[in-house]
This record gives structure tokens, C-alpha cells and sequence, in this order.
């Protein structure tokens, strides 16, 4: 019997792993907002905007955020080769492979147990990534490819016109995500299907499946005789649903029709209070349902008179669908590729809690203006009518912290001389893995990783007489790492751990790396070409 080998996708530079740098974010209060007042008791203000580069900033969040984010939607670059303005769409294919695969594993961690992951893909790279998201998320957790009609229209200029984009969905729970998905509402198409032809007091029904297109059991291979006198039998290759005694009931219960002249083959009435809820999702979402990339445009031009930029925005009503299947109100989403905010303009109208990143400068020159007038309720558009939404609620602006360590003019790494105290004991937290959590009595407890162990860092040099005085404080019960720049004397105490700083830190992570969206040292080295004439036989 032969061994089954794990095949998984390769590409130039996939054993390179940054390691990152787990940055805190400074909140910029000047570019946070709210609404001038309260609309409902349900308003939300904790909603995060940070502008920087998003593999940073999803490593920044995974310490406060892990296993809390019910739905993460993305609409990464397609890497089509176009010249998008706010994004390097069009990575050499082992790049953008790399880009994709450094996010995703940070996505599963922030992802809730019963959260989901929802991308936006194409053909070019969407064959690819549903591989690389069974590598990072296991193919147990693939739940559904959904096929999203975004242009109706036909392009003279393709061979085949494109019609569509896809949308990879991948969860923990896997297939039993559908014990925890939403339902989508039932339209009027939906109800219209169950009338009451015949006064039924139960109500409007339709009817439904009689026979079972399955192996063929002796005790559901029965003969009946409808009131018009024809005799019935199941179809070839079926059988019926039910015994034959239980089939009678149903009739005598009038829950079985055969038609207005009683002459129809018998079926079952599916009454309307019987049913789910709501439909059950399916994978062909059309443009008339889910909005497509002409109506995006709208959207955005008409926040935005002015003009704009964003060549492939997504619609609000494709975020609605998105949103109302995978989340309930006040469940956290998270967009790292925000591009024009529609994620966290949808997200807030209905109610959702939301995380957005974004790295250009249009984080604040179009999501920021796009947010106020959500907030403001002076968004007209989208999905506002449809939710009945008036404004209200707010967001915190965040960046990200330069970089703890630098170098100094003689090329040796120090500390950062733009960190304040506070700012570097929330760093080094991180760093640790400890909470931050200043104790305002306690001057050495800044962060605690149990109840008992602790963290304190310090600029200053500590003489063996302040580190017995810490320890004294501490007692036995409890420990504490101490980090510093240098101490004098022992440090051997039972219940103190010191280390030196940045000493220490050195090997933790890479410094003073700001930008990780297009990681040129990937690229393969060009072949060196030789003339014609001078090619050896053996080269």
C-alpha cells in the first residue's frame, strides 16, 4: 500500500517567513470621530481605523484580537497585472503568493471558532488561492466557492467575456458552519410560491417531493388510487417518501393534494409556517441581488463628486449579503484591504462592529470623509434605506508605532528614541506576550501575562539595592520579569527574571521593517543571457 504524500503549492521564496514585528498602534485623536449625538441606545463607537502597512497591523492586532473576529472580508489586489493606483496589483505571481499566505496566517488567528473568512478573487490567481487557503486553513474548513455576477454587460475585447469574480469562503467549523450562518431574509419571489388555493387553515402551502430517487425499499413500493380512480406507483428508479399507512394519514389529514380534479399524482403541501426562517444561501449570487461593480461606482462617485481613483470598488449591497449570512449585531468584522471603506460603511449600518486597514493615503483623504457622512447620516446611498439607517455611532484613528529598535551612527541597534516610557513598556508587552494593564498603584506592574507573573521595564540602571527592593515587593507568591538597560551587582533572585534591553529583544522579530507589500528579495535572479557562438555544449 502506498504512503499518501501531502501536496501542497509551491513558489519561488515561500520558505521566506518575515518575522514580524508585533507594533502598537497611537491613536491620532484628531482623526477620530463621532456623531454629534446619540441616534439609538445601540450606537457603536469602539471601531478601529488604522492606516499602515495591514501585515504589520494584523500582527499588531493578534494580541488583543485573537479568536474575536466573527467575519473577515478581503478584496486583496487580483494581481491582474493592471495599474491600480493604491495597490501593486500585478505582483510577480511568487510575491503576490507570498503577500497572501504571510496575511492568511495571521486572518486564522484573529478568526473567531465559529467566525468565517470571505476573499474576493478572479480567475487569475483564484484557482491558486483556494490551494493556498486549504494549506493555511486545512480543506476541512473550505465551506463554499460562491460565484458573484459583477458585470452584466459583454466586453467586445475578450475572447469570452468575463461575467464574474469568485468569493472563496473558508471557516473553523468547516461544513458545520452552517449550524451558526444566518439565513437570508425571504423576499416576496420566495413567499409567492405558497399560496391557498383551497382555503387550507394552516395557510399558504406549495407543494413538494413525494418520491425518493434512492435504492428501493419493499415497504415503500406501494400502489394508490388517486379520487379520480387512476392508479399510482412510484417512477422507475424511486420509491416513495413514507409507508403506505402513514401516506393514508396525510390524506385523511388533507395534508396530501392531488390536484383540482383529483386526478394528479399525489404530492406533499409544504405550509409556510413549516419552513425555515429564511433561504439557505447559495453560491450564484446574481447582480440583481448582490449589486455589481457599475453600482459600486455609483456609490462612490456620489460621496465623492469630485472624482476618485478606485477602479474596482465593491457594492454595498454585496457587503450586506456578505454581513447579514455570516454575522449578527454587534459581532466584530475585519477588513485589511479597506480600499474605499465600504466594509466598514456597511458594516456600521447594520449594526456590526468593524476593524479596517488601510496603507494609502486615502485611508484619510476618502474612508475617513466616506465614515463622517455615515456617522453624520448624511449617506443617502447603499444600503441606508434599506437598513433605515440615520447616522450615529463613531471610530478611533490608529498608526502604527515606528519601529522599537534603531540604529545609532555606529550601526548598533538602540531603542527608539520616539518611545516614551509608556510606549515602550506597551511594546515590550507585546513583545513577551504580556497584557498591558498599568496598575496606577502598583509602579511595577505594567503588564501580567497570569495573575501572578508580571512585567516592568525601566530606562534607568538598577543597583543590586533596588533590584532586593522589587523583590521584597513582589514576595513569593508572585514573579516578575524586569527589563532594563543594565543592572549592577546579582540579579539572582527567586522571584525576579531580568534581562537586558535591547539586548534581549535582538533576535525576537525583524526591526525596522515598515513596509511588507511587495517583498522584492522573493524575486528569483535573472538568467545571465550568452551570446550566440559562445554557448558550450555542456552549459
Amino acid at each position: 500500500m502506498t504512503k499518501k504524500t501531502r501536496l501542497e503549492l509551491t513558489w519561488v521564496g515561500k520558505e521566506n517567513r518575515p518575522q514580524l514585528e508585533p507594533r502598537i498602534l497611537l491613536e491620532d485623536p484628531a482623526l477620530s470621530y463621532h456623531a454629534p449625538h446619540r441616534v439609538t441606545d445601540n450606537d457603536l463607537f469602539d471601531n478601529v481605523l488604522i492606516q499602515g502597512d495591514n501585515l504589520l497591523a494584523l500582527k499588531a492586532l493578534e494580541a488583543d484580537y485573537t479568536g474575536r473576529v466573527k467575519c473577515v472580508f478581503i478584496d486583496p489586489p487580483y494581481n491582474t497585472g493592471s495599474a491600480f493606483t493604491h495597490y501593486p496589483d500585478g505582483l510577480e505571481h511568487s510575491l503576490w503568493l507570498s503577500m497572501m499566505r504571510d496575511r492568511l496566517v495571521l486572518i486564522q488567528k484573529l478568526l473567531a471558532n465559529d467566525g468565517s473568512l470571505w476573499i474576493t478573487i478572479d480567475d487569475n490567481e483564484g484557482h491558486y488561492l483556494k490551494v493556498l487557503c486549504d494549506e493555511v486553513f486545512g480543506r476541512s474548513s473550505f465551506v463554499a466557492t460562491v460565484v458573484w455576477e459583477n458585470f452584466y454587460g459583454r466586453s467586445n475585447a475578450a475572447a469570452i467575456s468575463p461575467g464574474h469574480n469568485y468569493i472563496l469562503i473558508y471557516s473553523p467549523l468547516g461544513v458545520d458552519w452552517k449550524y451558526t450562518r444566518n439565513l437570508l431574509p425571504r423576499d416576496e419571489k420566495a413567499s409567492a410560491k405558497y399560496t391557498n388555493p383551497d382555503n387550507d387553515i394552516r395557510g399558504p402551502w406549495r407543494l413538494g417531493p413525494i418520491f425518493a430517487a434512492e435504492e428501493r425499499h419493499v415497504g415503500l413500493m406501494y400502489k394508490i388510487t388517486t379520487p379520480s380512480g387512476r392508479v399510482v406507483s412510484p417512477p422507475k428508479g424511486s420509491h416513495w417518501r413514507m409507508l403506505e399507512e402513514d401516506f393514508w394519514k396525510m390524506v385523511k389529514d388533507k395534508r396530501i393534494s392531488f390536484g383540482p380534479n383529483g386526478d394528479n399524482n399525489p404530492a406533499v403541501k409544504l405550509y409556510l409556517w413549516e419552513v425555515q426562517d429564511g433561504l439557505v444561501p447559495r453560491t450564484w449570487w446574481p447582480h440583481t441581488e448582490a449589486g455589481h461593480t457599475q453600482e459600486a461606482k455609483r456609490e462612490i462617485q456620489a460621496l465623492f463628486p469630485e472624482g476618485t481613483l478606485f477602479d474596482t470598488p465593491k457594492p454595498e449591497r454585496l457587503l450586506e449579503k456578505i454581513i447579514r449570512i455570516a454575522t449578527n449585531p454587534g459581532d466584530l468584522v475585519l477588513d485589511s484591504f479597506a480600499g474605499s471603506g465600504t466594509t466598514g460603511a456597511v458594516a456600521h449600518k447594520m449594526g456590526r462592529r468593524w476593524i479596517m486597514v488601510e496603507l494609502g493615503e486615502h485611508a484619510k483623504t476618502h474612508i475617513i470623509p466616506r465614515l463622517h457622512k455615515v456617522l453624520n447620516g448624511e449617506d443617502a446611498g447603499g444600503i441606508s434605506k434599506a437598513v433605515d439607517w440615520h447616522g450615529g455611532g463613531g471610530f478611533r484613528f490608529f498608526n502604527l508605532a515606528p519601529s522599537l529598535l534603531q540604529k545609532d551612527r555606529w550601526d548598533n541597534w538602540v531603542i527608539n528614541k520616539d518611545y516614551h516610557g509608556e510606549m515602550l513598556a506597551e511594546a515590550l508587552c507585546k513583545l513577551e506576550g504580556f497584557r498591558y494593564a498599568p496598575n496606577p498603584e502598583v509602579y511595577w506592574q505594567q503588564g501580567h501575562s497570569t495573575e501572578t507573573d508580571y512585567l516592568y521595564v525601566t530606562t534607568a540602571t538598577l543597583t543590586s539595592a533596588q533590584l532586593q527592593q522589587l523583590s521584597d515587593e513582589v514576595g513569593s507568591e508572585r514573579t516578575l520579569l524586569v527589563l532594563c538597560p543594565a543592572f549592577r551587582g546579582t540579579a539572582d533572585f527567586p522571584n525576579l527574571t531580568v534581562k537586558k534591553i535591547p539586548k534581549h529583544v535582538l533576535h525576537l522579530c525583524e526591526w525596522g521593517h515598515d513596509d511588507y507589500s511587495l517583498r522584492v528579495e522573493n524575486l528569483p535572479v535573472a538568467p545571465v543571457s550568452v551570446p550566440v557562438g559562445q554557448q558550450s555544449l555542456f552549459s
